[in-house]
């Protein structure tokens, strides 16, 4: 079976990231920017807080923001989990 993931640089700090409950692609930009020495991204990211804080209107808006199928009927944990593995 073919491995779907996309090139990853770093795999060690792409699993990591991912353990954390990053989404595969905010962790494989991040374990690839820290792979290029021109790069220095920061571990933590941005300042959003966790998924789990957002409400689940916010979590609907982006999960429609970046294209989630299915949306309108998940519940939080559902979306919360379908961000993460965008």
């Amino acid at each position: 079976m073919a491995d779907d993931r996309p090139s990853i640089k770093n795999e060690k700090l792409y699993d990591d990231l991912r353990e954390d409950g990053m989404s595969k692609e905010k962790a494989a930009r991040i374990a690839n920017a820290k792979a290029n020495d021109d790069m220095n991204p920061s571990k933590k990211g941005g300042k959003r807080p966790p998924y789990e804080e957002w409400t689940t209107d916010e979590l609907y808006a982006q999960a429609q923001k970046v294209g989630i199928e299915g949306r309108s009927d998940m519940t939080k944990d559902e979306l919360i989990e379908a961000l993460r593995d965008h």
